[in-house]
């Protein structure tokens, strides 16, 4: 039941910036935290950030400083802020939130089928 749906994503010269948004929804959906995680060709899946329902965030040292993470609990979306982008950020990026849905007293995780970032050198 639950979705999570990506969008922002696409082709953008180095040094240039994107916005990846992220709207989860579901019946009786309380999210917990949510991230974003990126995979590029020949690589392993790596975590880019998270941000708590607190607000507490975490990101990968190599994005430190040039994304931000962000959350809007009212319309159940995750939002990343990319700056200054290097071609070494190239990768599909997929959304990822710890929720409960209905009337589960067990969190879950769900995925985002993911947005293709691309920068050009």
């Amino acid at each position: 039941q639950v979705q999570l749906v990506e969008s922002g994503g696409g082709l953008v010269q180095a040094g240039g910036s994107l916005r990846l948004s992220c709207a989860a929804s579901g019946s009786m959906l309380s999210i917990n935290a949510m991230g974003w995680f990126r995979q590029a060709p020949g690589k392993q899946r790596e975590l880019v950030a998270t941000i708590s329902s607190g607000g507490w965030r975490n990101y990968l040292d190599s994005v430190k400083g040039r994304f931000t993470i962000s959350r809007d609990d009212a319309k159940n979306t995750v939002y990343l802020q990319m700056n200054s982008l290097k071609p070494e950020d190239t990768a599909v990026y997929y959304c990822n939130a710890n929720a409960y849905s209905g009337r589960s007293v067990y969190s879950t995780e769900y995925w985002g089928q993911g947005t293709q970032v691309t920068v050009s050198s």
